[in-house]
């Protein structure tokens, strides 16, 4: 007794006070405000210059120059201070967390979806989550605007946005068992509305699903380094949680550097993989891959999550993470110079070659996951709340990880703004777009290259300096430098980075991969160096999207559970592997379907459903926003309930405009129905046959279904917020705005027994001697599938 006693730290009076305790003495939380001490004032004060000096830089001075530099300043101080403060302020407010109560990986702890998890692996698990297509792919489009449109929205929509979307939505289903979005919605404001909820959530996440399938498919298909290097993944992620489960239980930095030297061995052999007898069995069609993904969809939703899904997008944060930072670190040391201006031309026009639409409210659909995205609530309500250690980790997890995400954005935006103008255009357009463009120019008889640089020369948009862009590219030829323009540029990008061509390489992620190429490069290796660069990023972006299919179909099955589980309870018992597997069924053959449909058929299938991402993304979020907004209403919160209401009302705003002009206009490139009408026009004209007959009654089915969903979706999205807005009026007349609980669906407290510090890497003093302390009273078996 003496011994132990002895091994116990000592507490000051002060410190001691700051220490939450449960029943029997042992340590579970603590409540410790720091001081504001002459230093750390100067720290902050610091912070905040350093981001208005890049605000200037970027949106006032602007000029012909901007110094891409000023993307990664900017951000970062941003960044810092709405985690210090407007994120702090939010848990103040509305959220409360209390590290006494216990979560319900601890209450539940079944050892396959509820199951505590260092809060560093949850990290990692929930940003490779959330991190899909969009931070990387909708940035890279949303530069045909100029690159100011998209840095205010991604830095500004993810402070009073993103971030708070995600950490509430996380803090409120951890306070409800884990419960799904769906299933909050219809606990909290009633039977129609949650029934409402529950379908719309469900079928558009059936189609955010489908697309980030389908540009996973489209970056590996054919690509045996990459297959190869994605694929060895899922052997090291089960090691990895084989070895913190058995082996070396909360050995989280022994695991990482094992999970890191093997990520780095499996990028690096994959090349010689490829380039060997191997290269074919790893040289897979769209077919294959669709097979693959479905089958690896299944296994990753029903395996516990300790196995496979949590090391899996924990292992992929490192080259992420990893990633991300040595772009932002390439930036810093190249400092490229933006070639696109503050504002284009295409910003307010429907003319722009890479996606129609102006600035508003096309930018907010666009650029989605990065500042504000409803999958990202999925997440939240499936996945981590089910494994998050303490209350007080809500804050570093949900918002903390939606930083990170939006950091990806504004370097993606970085990288796709520092290339040559003419050669961004040129792989952004489609063939279709650079004939309409190049005119009476085009020639079918010249190269792709060709035709592109003739488009370019008829395209209405300036650079920084108010000329025509141009096509320039600079490469080495015979040991010399030589800058090379129109044409022969493009032709010696695609050689630098290995391609045959460059040209229309639409969808963002190949022009996102040449701009981490050239930045790269500039950094380690030189030009002999673009090559691996450019399919390093290929990877990179794959691995990225993968991540967030195999969280996302755990989620839905967890929301379809809940779901049935209305009708027949017994699908709501999260140990009943027959439901389990029913459920994740039915998830995995509804997206495998249309990604099935997209690959084999270029005229229809998911492809036709591509243009509703953005929107179905932005309808789910306004879908949470109006949830939560309830949810703090009736917990009596109302004089903070603009917190959530400010991002719902810019969500709302600009999600049912893009789905008004989607559905109403008359602009062909925008609007669903006069599509439509065109080719139906076209067909009853008699005068078209062949393949132009096809893709004409292929854009007729298409565009039907396209606005047939836009209306359905709105309809019923308008339908649960006037269901919430009854709610919200019913919890104010019995009390809520006197600060009255007036009968939330939280469940009951129950005591929590272990502790785990709130912080993601360095512990404070006070924590470091919480953590002595509960090594020697605390009971380790609660942190492997033990209960109370």
């Amino acid at each position: 007794m003496t011994s132990t006693t002895n091994a116990l730290p000592q507490y000051t009076d002060e410190e001691a006070e700051h220490v939450l305790r449960d029943g029997s003495g042992v340590p579970v939380g603590i409540v410790e405000r720091p001081r504001w001490t002459p230093a750390r004032i100067a720290v902050w004060v610091a912070v905040a210059l350093v981001g208005a000096l890049g605000w200037t830089m970027l949106a006032v001075v602007r000029g012909e120059e901007v110094n891409t530099i000023w993307f990664v300043v900017t951000a970062v101080a941003s960044y810092a201070i709405a985690y210090r403060f407007y994120a702090l302020y939010v848990q103040r407010k509305v959220m409360r967390p209390d590290d006494t109560r216990a979560t319900p990986a601890e209450r539940i702890n079944n050892g396959r979806d509820f199951d505590p998890t260092d809060r560093r692996v949850l990290y990692g698990h929930h940003f490779a989550a959330i991190a899909g297509a969009g931070p990387l792919v909708g940035p890279v489009l949303a530069a045909q605007m100029g690159y100011l449109p998209g840095t205010l929205w991604i830095i500004f929509g993810v402070i009073v946005a993103g971030g708070v979307q995600d950490m509430l939505v996380l803090f409120y289903s951890m306070r409800r068992g884990g419960r799904s979005l769906g299933q909050m919605a219809r606990d909290e404001i009633g039977r129609f509305g949650g029934t409402v909820a529950i379908v719309v959530v469900f079928v558009m996440l059936m189609i955010v699903l489908a697309v980030l399938a389908l540009v996973c498919v489209n970056a590996l298909a054919d690509s045996p380094w990459g297959v190869f290097s994605v694929g060895c993944t899922i052997p090291i992620a089960l090691l990895m949680g084989l070895y913190l489960r058995f082996l070396r239980p909360g050995r989280v930095s022994e695991v990482s550097v094992i999970g890191f030297l093997l990520l780095l061995a499996a990028i690096i052999g994959g090349r010689y993989v490829a380039e060997s007898s191997w290269g074919d069995f790893f040289h897979l069609t769209p077919t294959t891959l669709v097979v693959c993904m479905v089958v690896y969809g299944f296994l990753a939703a029903v395996l516990p999550v300790w196995l496979l899904l949590t090391p899996r997008d924990y292992l992929s944060t490192f080259m992420k993470v990893g990633t991300i930072v040595v772009l932002a670190i390439g930036i810093v040391v190249v400092r490229p110079v933006a070639q696109m201006p503050d504002f284009t031309e295409f910003a307010f026009n429907t003319e722009g070659p890479v996606f129609a639409g102006a600035l508003f409210p096309f930018l907010f659909i666009t650029i989605a996951c990065g500042a504000l995205s409803g999958m990202h609530a999925m997440v939240s309500s499936g996945t981590t709340p089910k494994m998050i250690q303490k209350e007080s980790q809500a804050r570093m997890i949900g918002y903390g990880g939606m930083l990170m995400e939006s950091f990806v954005a504004i370097m993606a935006l970085a990288a796709a703004v520092s290339l040559n103008q003419g050669i961004y255009f040129s792989m952004n357009m489609s063939a279709a777009s650079i004939q309409a463009t190049a005119g009476s120019s085009y020639s079918a008889q010249a190269t792709p290259e060709e035709n592109a640089a003739a488009a370019i020369a008829n395209l209405g948009v300036s650079d920084p300096a108010g000329n025509q862009p141009e096509i320039i590219w600079e490469t080495v030829v015979d040991g010399d430098e030589v800058t090379l323009t129109g044409a022969p540029a493009l032709e010696a990008v695609a050689d630098d980075v290995g391609e045959p061509s460059v040209v229309s390489r639409t969808g963002g992620a190949p022009t996102l991969a040449v701009g981490m190429a050239n930045i790269m490069h500039n950094v380690v290796g030189g030009k002999a160096m673009m090559a691996f660069w450019y399919h390093f990023a290929i990877m990179f972006e794959a691995l990225f999207i993968l991540s967030a299919v195999d969280a996302v179909t755990r989620v839905a099955r967890f929301q379809l559970g809940d779901a049935i589980g209305n009708l027949v309870p017994k699908f709501r018992d999260p140990g009943w592997r027959v439901g389990s597997w029913l459920t994740t069924g039915v998830v995995v053959a509804a997206w495998g379907s249309l990604l099935l449909m997209g690959v084999t058929d270029p005229n229809g299938g998911i492809r036709t459903l591509f243009p509703l991402f953005g929107i179905a993304n932005q309808l789910i979020a306004a879908c949470a926003l109006t949830i939560v907004t309830v949810m703090v209403v009736k917990k009596g919160y109302v004089r903070w309930a603009w917190i959530p209401l400010v991002p719902l009302a810019i969500d709302t705003a600009t999600t049912f405009t893009a789905s008004f002009q989607k559905i109403f206009s008359d602009d062909v490139a925008l609007g669903y129905w006069a599509l439509h009408r065109k080719a139906q026009d076209a067909i009853d004209s008699g005068t078209l046959s062949g393949q132009a007959l096809a893709d004409a009654q292929a854009t007729v089915r298409n565009t039907a279904i396209q606005g047939t969903l836009s209306i359905a979706f709105v309809v019923l999205v308008a339908a649960l917020m006037a269901a919430a807005l009854v709610t919200v009026v019913q919890a104010v007349r019995a009390g809520a705005g006197r600060g009255y609980d007036v009968g939330s669906s939280e469940d009951p407290p129950q005591p929590s027994h272990f502790y785990a510090p709130s912080g993601l890497l360095v512990p404070t003093p006070l924590e470091r001697k919480v953590e002595t302390e509960h090594a020697v009273v605390g009971d380790p078996a609660l942190l492997r599938g033990g209960h109370h």
